[in-house]
């Protein structure tokens, strides 16, 4: 393969596409997996992509049907499946030939783009280079270096949800034995608002549908959330909910293509016919206004049944299952339609329309993802949608609920395994039985207080199990610094990314098998399992050669470096563990709720879905009902001259990685450094297409947070808003930006003004 040089932005526009997928998306998923690997080992990947025996897709966490296409995944599934299979390899000889300055101006593109880490590499205080380390000396490091601090509260031990439920049980038991709950993830930067949402009122922290919930709903509010990108099977569900008579509205400040109308490469009227068109309505809301919107409908919901008792609200339910609604009632009743209008950039019109067509739908589903959690007030916006589901008893039965949709494709199953600084004290007693140990009770750190740990000092070795901390934490400055100060960095991982170019005083690489690499242990080859957005915990089996005969199972690495850190301090069988992964999923039916039988159940074709008591109106919140809740009205207003900036991910990347340079249904082409704005807005500020700008972003601690040298691109934005790509992005959200509550970074809620910047040289 030709060398990999690292591009240039050479900006080029053309119009928003109106539609997704189709045979350009077949094209396109083809073309960049024969770019990374050999047209048999494509074969042999995507045709084994999401099947029961086959691999569980990494690139999202979309859940699969019970009857499945031969070719059951998306263009951004196959280029990530691929990614990975890729042919390509990082060993010692590359890291003699780069270092790590120069490999951390590299772009985050470039660095991907080097292929799979191969050998366990060490950068040794004061030594400007990786070097390769044997396994047993990278184990020993490592632990002697946790053994030395002064208390384990100053390790944090970080997890993205790539990572199967398997490795996550084990992360989880390795740091709680060792003494911490320091277990921040990347849920703490995306779901946690729903999460503390949903906790809250429903008593659980999950979503309630399936796939046939969403195949059956009436309507289906699809929120702050692009499926045609960041998963983009949903399209295929959506397809089904218009075809069964079902009706969408989606509600984003931009128009998305995939929302728009949709062309199914799996059927001819997709491939050669128009396709499917997806939304009924498009709401084009501001950023922050869903909260306002949610507050509208449920005071029209209430006054329609002012006007016709008994015929609006579901009575019966809120008798029988929920608390707080007069106060609710009494609070939205003082809702102001000019405060709505202003938040939302929405006419009355358009909200008495999704009004009519709820009135009209006796199942409703909404969907929603980082367009309502990234907001300072984001938790407050998934308890008012609650109440409007609430209002017209649309939980707990089918077709109907609260769908918040993952990204990472065992996101859910990591939190479900423990992996969170606040795990409930009958997950930490039923754990400390099956190990005979006391784990610790104290609360640990989140990812943004980890930040601030290590930046105070207070944190020291930062272990970091798959993900790219660096590049999807906020504050990127300050994150970088934060782990310039550890004594110690620990990555394992499957490819290079930044986050092996911002180093500790020692830094690790520890290479790791991926999801599509065959995983052979002592007692023969194994399997490992994952949970979706929708509760299904299924199977996923790899199928190519590993990448190198060096590298460990992330199973395998967190068993020995348990094992050499621990000793024999707390009896926990490690060896067997990574022996045979059937010994952690007996002792998971053990202390993980709904995981009884585990080893037995997973071997069901498709696996199996885990229960959701709300589904039985069994709600686990301290009244044993669902809560209506009482929200402030809030907005987030930019001053005069300034806009809401939201950052987003292009339609070639997977998540803080890009895989071109393009971002094809929103007519970018060869740049990344774009901030798309809305012409009128542009004119007020007298900017035109194509300016080339510093986006300097606004927040009461005075410090100047720049992201230099974006072009400006006219686009059909909302009002007031702005967007642009993360990580380039991530620079301008301050660390304490953070929502109420769940302490999830504000990356959709940005108060930036545009500057002129110097020209590009």
């Amino acid at each position: 393969m030709s060398p990999i040089e690292d591009p240039r932005d050479d900006l080029s526009v053309t119009p928003p596409k109106k539609w997704a997928a189709g045979a350009p998306a077949v094209a396109h998923a083809i073309g960049y997996s024969l770019s990374q690997t050999s047209p048999v080992r494509t074969a042999l990947t995507l045709l084994s992509l999401n099947q029961t025996k086959g691999i569980d897709c990494p690139g999202c966490a979309w859940p699969e049907p019970s009857h499945r296409h031969r070719n059951e995944y998306c263009e951004n599934g196959a280029k990530h499946i691929n990614d990975e299979a890729t042919t390509r390899r990082v060993t010692d000889d590359f890291f003699s030939r780069h270092s790590i300055d120069e490999l951390d101006g590299k772009s985050d593109y470039w660095l991907n783009q080097q292929g799979r880490l191969t050998e366990p590499m060490i950068k040794r205080p004061g030594r400007a280079h990786y070097e390769r380390i044997r396994w047993t000396e990278a184990f020993d490091v490592i632990a002697e270096e946790l053994r030395a601090l002064n208390t384990p509260d100053e390790a944090l031990f970080y997890t993205s949800g790539r990572v199967s439920n398997e490795a996550a049980f084990l992360l989880q038991l390795f740091a709680r034995a060792f003494g911490t709950n320091n277990l921040p993830d990347c849920s703490n930067m995306c779901h946690e608002s729903s999460g503390s949402a949903l906790n809250e009122t429903l008593g659980t922290g999950k979503g309630t549908v399936s796939l046939d919930d969403i195949y059956d709903a009436d309507l289906i509010l699809v929120v702050g959330q692009n499926p045609g990108t960041n998963h983009p099977r949903m399209l295929s569900a959506l397809e089904q909910t218009k075809r069964n008579g079902g009706h969408v509205i989606a509600v984003n400040p931009l128009p998305e293509a995939g929302l728009i109308r949709f062309k199914n490469p799996q059927n001819a009227r997709g491939m050669i016919g128009r396709g499917t068109a997806i939304a009924d309505q498009f709401l084009q809301i501001r950023p922050g206004g869903d909260l306002a919107l949610f507050q509208a409908l449920n005071l029209l919901l209430l006054e329609a049944e002012d006007a016709a008792p008994g015929a609006v609200l579901d009575h019966d339910f809120i008798r029988a299952h929920t608390t707080g609604f007069a106060a609710f009632a009494e609070a939205t009743r003082k809702v102001s339609w000019e405060d709505v209008l202003v938040a939302t950039g929405l006419s009355r019109d358009e909200i008495e329309q999704v009004h009519q067509r709820v009135l009209g739908s006796k199942k409703v589903i909404v969907c929603w993802a980082m367009g309502l959690t990234q907001q300072k007030h984001g938790v407050p916006t998934i308890r008012e949608l609650v109440n409007f589901l609430l209002l017209r008893g649309n939980i707990g039965k089918p077709g109907a609920g609260v769908c918040p949709v993952r990204g990472h494709s065992n996101v859910q199953g990591d939190r479900t395994m423990g992996i969170w600084e606040r795990m409930p004290k009958d997950f930490m007693d039923a754990l400390g039985r099956e190990f005979d140990f006391t784990p610790p009770e104290h609360h640990g750190l989140d990812s943004v207080d980890a930040i601030r740990a290590m930046r105070d000092g207070h944190a020291k070795v930062f272990v970091g199990v798959a993900g790219n901390f660096v590049r999807a934490t906020p504050d990127s400055l300050v994150t970088e610094d934060a782990l310039r100060r550890c004594r110690l960095t620990v990555q394992i991982s499957t490819k290079l990314n930044r986050s092996h170019t911002v180093c500790g005083e020692t830094a690790l690489i520890l290479p790791t098998l991926g999801r599509s690499d065959r995983d052979m242990q002592a007692s023969g080859e194994q399997f490992v399992t994952v949970e979706d957005s929708m509760s299904e915990v299924h199977a996923s089996r790899g199928r190519l050669d590993p990448a190198s005969a060096s590298l460990l199972s992330e199973v395998a690495i967190i068993s020995r470096l348990a094992r050499r850190t621990l000793g024999q301090s707390v009896a926990i069988p490690w060896e067997k563990f990574e022996a045979d992964y059937g010994v952690i999923r007996d002792s998971i039916s053990r202390v993980v709720p709904g995981f009884d039988a585990f080893n037995e159940r997973i071997m069901k074709p498709g696996g199996f879905r885990l229960p959701n008591p709300v589904n039985e109106h069994i709600f686990r919140t301290p009244s044993g009902k669902a809560v209506f809740t009482c929200n402030e009205f809030s907005m987030l207003q930019a001053p005069e001259g300034h806009l809401v900036l939201q950052s987003l991910r292009s339609h070639d990347q997977w998540n803080t990685i890009p895989y071109a340079m393009n971002d094809r249904y929103r007519g970018i082409h060869n740049a990344r450094r774009v901030v798309l704005v809305n012409p009128e807005d542009l004119d007020e500020l007298g900017l035109v297409d194509r300016d080339l700008v510093d986006i300097v972003s606004v927040w009461h601690d005075g410090v100047e947070r720049r992201a230099e040298e974006f072009r400006v691109v006219a686009y059909p934005a909302a009002r007031g808003s702005a967007a642009a790509y993360y990580p380039e992005t991530n620079v301008l959200v301050p660390l304490d930006s953070v929502a109420d509550i769940s302490n999830t970074p504000t990356s959709k809620g940005v108060v930036v003004r545009l500057e002129p910047a110097h020209a590009i040289t």
